[in-house]
């Protein structure tokens, strides 16, 4: 497993789904999927997802 870094490259909007998915070895779509899908449930997913950006350092190449 890796540490917990958004990739400079590979991201969408800022990378949180792709280093989540580096991390866990999880394929990118599917971490995007389960994402977007628990945004339809009511809680703090978007919340989350901005402290994640916050949070997580960029990868360094």
């Amino acid at each position: 497993m890796t540490t917990l870094t958004r990739p400079q490259s590979q991201k969408m909007i800022a990378g949180v789904c792709a280093g989540l998915a580096a991390r866990y070895g999880w394929k990118v779509s599917t971490v995007r999927l389960v994402f977007v899908l628990s945004c339809l449930l009511p809680g703090p997913q978007f919340v989350g997802y901005l402290v994640l950006w916050a949070l997580m350092p960029k990868r360094a190449y």
